[in-house]
């Protein structure tokens, strides 16, 4: 496990909570457009300063009292086979704590949850099921399962989308929010007719795309979608969760 960052606090990545965040360097996907390169690419990890496991804890048993909970992110966590272990020293400090996931490791994921060791998770959905493996070369089965695992309910948690230009639109927005709120076995009109509410208190949020630093460089060169846009798209997907919302 390499832990290649520490933000000291954030009051934003963490639902209620004053919170700091853990990036944990690794990840088997290979998005182009990730502004998160020294947490993705082997070249760049080996480049990035580490940090300690007991310059992490010394810092989290110095913030005893101060913070509330830690997110542990990176990169893609669940690829740590010592993350369970990590996540319980975390949790006998006192902290609740935040997964963000890609989604990709349902085992882990399932082991978190039933272990007792998450309090909440973020699932990224990139991208309509049928594009995973046309734009990242990786299957959906296994993020299949991961959002199965999290409608079972046993933990709180949200899914979230980067609306990127160029890879997403409205439409592509609107089949991720079918899939994940199990719309499909229900009717819907855009126009206003008829919709789909999901069951088990969903929560669904869109973030606007950042140009900057991305692992393709093109990408920055993208002007992120208006605001306006980010709306309608919004307005459009809110009836399938019980919370919708822009980041």
């Amino acid at each position: 496990m390499i832990i290649a960052g520490l933000q000291k606090v954030t009051l934003i990545d963490y639902p209620g909570k004053i919170a700091a965040t853990v990036f944990l360097a690794s990840c088997n996907f290979r998005c182009p457009w990730c502004y998160s390169s020294e947490l993705v690419l082997p070249e760049r990890i080996k480049k990035q300063p580490r940090i300690s496991k007991k310059e992490f804890f010394d810092f989290l048993k110095d913030r005893k009292g101060l913070l509330e909970g830690v997110v542990v992110c990176g990169g893609e966590p669940c690829l740590n086979r010592g993350l369970a272990g990590f996540i319980k020293k975390i949790k006998k400090m006192g902290f609740s704590v935040k997964l963000d996931t890609n989604g990709s490791k349902p085992g882990m994921l399932k082991k978190l949850i039933e272990q007792k060791l998450v309090d909440y998770v973020a699932l990224d959905v990139k991208l309509p099921k049928e594009r995973y493996f046309q734009v990242l070369g990786v299957g959906v089965g296994e993020i299949e399962k991961s959002i199965e695992i999290l409608k079972e309910n046993k933990t709180n948690y949200e899914f979230r989308t980067t609306v990127v230009p160029t890879v997403l639109d409205k439409y592509d927005v609107i089949e991720i929010a079918k899939w994940i709120s199990g719309f499909g076995r229900h009717s819907f009109s855009e126009g206003g007719g008829r919709h789909s509410f999901s069951e088990g208190g969903s929560k669904y949020y869109l973030q606007n795309f950042r140009p900057e630093k991305t692992i393709d460089p093109d990408f920055e060169k993208l002007k992120p979608y208006d605001d306006n846009y980010l709306l309608e798209i919004k307005e459009t997907i809110a009836p399938f969760f019980e919370v919708c919302g822009i980041r």
